[in-house]
């Protein structure tokens, strides 16, 4: 998402007419479309092409000025660095978020300390949801590497999506897609075999690639083996082992942290428990 448009178009008179129109029941962004905005287009697709939120700012018939609605209300923070935190547990409520670029992480602490890994984030996923119920966020965000985020400040949503009814149907979808992550992990948590575990981890994670545009079947983990081990319920050693086998299986390619799917059927059904055919696998390797 481009810069906020009222970062740089509103003034301070405007800005106490949008407040005067506010108290008075009026959208807040009715006085920020009195005065014409320039809006290019071509640069805010080319920002969000790689973002979730192009299905939310730049569905198919929405014109300049909804897109210029949205730009008033998303805001733009500063960029934060490998294990800085965007919200901790227990800060209320003021945003949901979108990574424009950079992966995150949300966890928990047990009594004992030990962190627990809840979901991870990728460039185009909205999070920050779980304050929703209570108004405070029950987890922490922390950032895996270089990040930057989109905030939607959650007051503002339910106005503009009132406005924009094309929105309103994309931020349900978004906030749907993010449903169906919290699934996929109680799905990968029920899992009794470890190495289903790991493989319908690698299978979600390409989906999840494929969807925001990313090569699916060629990609760096952005997270640790041992974050991966927090996020399956499983120890470290467990998933290096688990890695390990798919690769000697011919089923995936790993180096450090970068993957390549050689057979995505075969991932699918190890991920499902299956053998996968009797006969050899064209790219098994030999065990050492």
């Amino acid at each position: 998402m481009g810069r906020c448009v009222h970062a740089r178009g509103v003034t301070r008179e405007s800005s106490s007419r949008i407040a005067h129109n506010c108290n008075r029941g009026s959208p807040i962004f009715v006085q920020i479309m009195t005065d014409p905005i320039p809006l290019d287009l071509a640069r805010l697709r080319r920002t969000c092409a790689e973002c979730s939120l192009q299905m939310l700012c730049l569905p198919a018939g929405v014109d300049a000025e909804d897109v210029s609605r949205l730009e008033a209300v998303v805001q733009r923070r500063k960029p934060l660095v490998k294990g800085e935190s965007l919200f901790r547990a227990g800060d209320p409520l003021r945003a949901v978020y979108v990574a424009s670029e950079g992966v995150f992480k949300t966890v928990v602490l047990n009594e004992a300390g030990e962190e627990h890994v809840l979901g991870f984030h990728l460039p185009g996923e909205l999070f920050g949801l779980d304050a929703v119920g209570s108004g405070k966020h029950r987890c922490e965000a922390v950032a895996l590497g270089d990040a930057r985020v989109c905030e939607l400040p959650y007051a503002h949503l339910s106005s503009i999506a009132a406005q924009v009814p094309s929105l309103q149907h994309q931020l349900l979808r978004v906030i749907g897609q993010s449903a169906d992550r919290d699934h996929d992990h109680v799905d990968v948590l029920s899992r009794r075999q470890a190495s289903e575990r790991i493989a319908l981890f690698v299978h979600g994670l390409s989906d999840r690639y494929r969807r925001i545009g990313r090569p699916a079947d060629d990609f760096q983990l952005p997270m640790s083996r041992d974050e991966i081990a927090r996020y399956l319920g499983l120890v470290l050693e467990t998933v290096s082992r688990g890695f390990s086998r798919l690769h000697e299986d011919g089923i995936i390619e790993v180096h450090g942290r970068r993957v390549r799917i050689l057979d995505t059927h075969a991932l699918k059904a190890a991920a499902s428990g299956c053998e996968g055919g009797a006969g050899p696998h064209p790219h098994k390797r030999n065990r050492a």
